[in-house]
């Protein structure tokens, strides 16, 4: 039993990183990067997309809170109402680096990994729902660029949202999926992730198994191993050789590599070496698309420091109920009702 409560902690403390993570675990340490052009710069790295003014009203209701006492007593100015944000782990093949590190031609662009972060009233207790990419679903038309739409798709797979409409269609998907409403949008690109990696010093984790992943390009014995930035990417990205093959089962590398991260970022006294500030830094906001409510320093750095009363015990991890697609053995569809009994509850 102490095992099993070991993993679950493991559990709770991995997916926090990933979901706040990769992205906001740097946000934190921007502060102290406030000055001239270095500001500026880092600034201006972001990038993001007007999702609220894309998809209009035509959305789930905003949740309308109460701030618990503890927050209203609070001299604070950081926000403390509820929040749900799409955090998404893209395999955008543009740009040369990217398409070297995703191995697929400059057209290709994918979601990765995604979760629903819901952050309660007060933002000290948070709900991690993951999102199986190869979850069978409804994918509704989104609204393009050019004033278009792409056409509404059935028994679509989940991260073809993104493929076709980019961060506004994966959004509008999620809602529609879940009727719950995304306040925020966050993703960080390949690239990126393995620059954060290596501004690092890199990443050590242990493996039960051995990896022989021809997709991935990752070749590893059981055991101990330090991973620079493009090992780490292909060890996140591993599905084959390992376990049953599935999405599912890739999660639990990615656990592994995510409190393998943790502990190195836990390690690194960043504040002490300005140089490696700036290179995690840079790194953080080179690589990050976010909504327009989230697209400066400012904003990062406030959400951020908004979460540091939010500990690993006070988060809950899930991953959507799901349960073998009758049409493709290789594919899920939600498990209900349990599925939408747990929207419902975040909503």
């Amino acid at each position: 039993m102490s095992g099993d409560g070991e993993d679950r902690r493991a559990g709770r403390r991995s997916r926090v990183l990933k979901a706040a993570g990769l992205t906001l675990a740097g946000v934190l340490v921007l502060g102290v990067a406030t000055g001239g052009w270095l500001y500026w710069h880092l600034n201006d790295n972001i990038k993001s997309v007007d999702i609220d003014n894309a998809l209009g009203d035509d959305r789930p209701a905003k949740a309308v809170t109460t701030p618990s006492p503890s927050a209203s007593a609070s001299a604070s100015p950081l926000p403390s109402e509820a929040l749900n944000i799409l955090v998404l782990g893209s395999d955008s093949r543009s740009g040369e680096e990217n398409q070297e590190l995703g191995g697929g031609d400059s057209s290709g662009a994918r979601s990765d990994t995604a979760m629903v972060v819901h952050i309660d009233a007060g933002r000290t207790e948070a709900t991690v729902v993951s999102i199986p990419r190869d979850t069978l679903v409804t994918r509704p038309s989104c609204p393009l660029e050019d004033g278009g739409a792409t056409a509404a798709a059935y028994g679509a797979m989940f991260n073809s949202a993104y493929s076709v409409g980019g961060p506004v269609c994966a959004v509008k998907t999620v809602e529609s999926i879940t009727d719950v409403r995304m306040d925020h949008y966050i993703e960080i690109d390949f690239s990126g992730f393995a620059k954060l990696v290596n501004a690092l010093g890199g990443v050590t984790v242990t493996t039960d198994e051995d990896i022989d992943d021809s997709s991935s390009h990752l070749t590893l014995k059981a055991g101990t191993h330090h991973l620079d930035g493009k090992q780490a990417l292909a060890f996140a990205r591993t599905r084959h050789g390992i376990g049953d093959g599935s999405d599912l089962g890739r999660i639990g590398l990615q656990q592994k590599l995510v409190t393998a991260l943790l502990e190195q970022i836990s390690s690194t006294d960043l504040l002490t070496s300005p140089t490696k500030l700036y290179e995690v830094a840079d790194a953080v906001t080179g690589s990050l698309t976010t909504d327009t409510g989230l697209d400066s320093l400012s904003d990062l750095m406030s959400l951020g420091q908004s979460l540091k009363g939010l500990s690993a015990d006070q988060v809950k991890t899930v991953t959507m109920p799901v349960v073998t697609a009758p049409s493709d053995a290789n594919r899920v569809v939600a498990d209900e009702p349990e599925a939408s009994e747990l929207w419902k509850s975040l909503r």
